[in-house]
C-alpha cells in the first residue's frame, strides 16, 4: 500500500536532487547539464554580493516569522471557536467558509485586495472617506504592508490550519474534560489546562515545519497582492521575487538554483537546530 507513495516521493523529491549540480555550472540549454562549463561557486557570488542581500534576507526572515506565529495563533483560536460550535451542520458550514480562501489563486487575491486598496476607489479608502479621513495611498505607503500580508496570508490559510488543530482536538479523550467540569473547571481552564496542552505536539511539529521553510517566500502572495510595485520594495521585496526579476532579465538559470540550494540547506540547518532546542526542553516533543 505504501508503494504508490514512496514511488511518487522518489520520482518528485529524491532524484531531482541530483539537478543541484546545475548551481555550480554556467548552464545553457544547448549543451545540457552536464555538458555546461563548471563554475564552482560563482553562481553564489551573486546573491551574496548582492547590495540587497541584507533587505531580502531581513524581509524574508521577519515576514515569515511574522507569519509563523500569527497563522499559529489564529489557526489555534479558529479551531478552538469550531469545537465549541455543538451543531454539526453549523460546524460544517464555518469549516467550509474558513477553508474555501484556501482554494484562491493568489492572482485572484491580488485583485480582491486591489480593489479594497485602491487609492482611487478602493472600498477602504471609500469608508475612510465617509468617515471624515483622508484617503491613505497604499500602494506608495511601504510602512503598512506587512500588516496587510500578514492579513491577507491568516485570510488565505487559517481554514486550512484550523482544521488540523480541531482534529487533534477531537482526539483529546472526553473524560477529562468530564472530570474537570464535576471539579469546577469553566470553559476557560478547561481550554488552558486540557486542551491546549493536548496540542502542544502539534503546533510543535507544525512550527517545526514552517521553521524549515522560513528562508522561502510564498511567490503569489509577494508578488501578485503586491502588483510586484517597486516602491513596496523596502519591506515587501524577499529573496523569491528578487530572483524573479534577477531571472526575467539575465535569464541565469545557474543562480536561480543556487540561490534554491541555498535556501534548503539553510531551511535544514534551522529544523534541526530548532529540534535539537526542542528535545532539550522536552525530549518527547521534538520531530525527531
Amino acid at each position: 500500500m505504501g508503494a504508490p507513495g514512496l514511488l511518487v516521493l522518489l520520482i518528485f523529491s529524491y532524484l531531482p536532487m541530483f539537478g543541484v549540480v546545475i548551481a555550480f555550472k554556467d548552464f545553457r540549454a544547448n549543451l545540457g547539464i552536464f555538458n555546461s562549463q563548471w563554475i564552482g561557486l560563482k553562481n553564489f557570488e551573486f546573491l551574496f554580493r548582492s547590495p540587497v542581500l541584507s533587505r531580502i534576507t531581513t524581509n524574508t526572515l521577519t515576514l515569515n516569522v511574522l507569519f509563523i506565529v500569527s497563522g499559529l495563533v489564529a489557526s489555534v483560536g479558529l479551531a478552538l471557536l469550531l469545537n465549541e460550535v455543538r451543531l454539526k451542520i453549523a460546524t460544517r458550514a464555518y469549516q467550509t467558509v474558513v477553508f474555501f480562501p484556501y482554494f484562491i489563486s493568489w492572482v485572484i487575491v491580488g485583485y480582491f485586495s486591489f480593489a479594497l486598496l485602491n487609492a482611487d476607489n478602493g472600498l477602504i479608502n471609500g469608508f475612510l472617506t465617509t468617515l471624515g479621513q483622508e484617503p491613505v495611498a497604499w500602494y506608495s505607503s511601504p510602512q503598512y504592508w506587512p500588516w496587510i500580508l500578514m492579513l491577507t496570508n491568516i485570510w488565505k490559510s487559517v481554514g486550512y490550519g484550523s482544521v488540523i488543530y480541531l482534529a487533534g482536538m477531537l482526539g483529546i479523550n472526553q473524560e477529562y474534560y468530564e472530570a474537570a467540569m464535576l471539579d469546577g473547571a469553566n470553559k476557560v481552564q478547561q481550554i488552558r489546562y486540557i486542551t491546549l496542552p493536548h496540542l502542544v505536539p502539534i503546533m510543535v511539529i507544525m512550527t517545526l515545519l514552517a521553521i524549515g521553510r522560513i528562508f522561502y517566500a510564498d511567490f503569489g502572495l509577494f508578488y501578485y497582492v503586491t502588483r510586484d510595485n517597486s516602491l513596496l520594495y523596502s519591506t515587501t521585496d524577499v529573496i523569491d521575487t528578487y530572483v524573479y526579476r534577477a531571472l526575467r532579465v539575465n535569464a541565469d538559470i545557474g543562480m536561480a538554483a543556487a540561490v534554491g540550494l541555498y535556501q534548503s540547506v539553510v531551511g535544514f540547518a534551522l529544523v534541526l537546530i530548532s529540534n535539537w532546542l526542542v528535545k532539550r526542553v522536552d525530549p518527547e516533543r521534538s520531530l525527531f
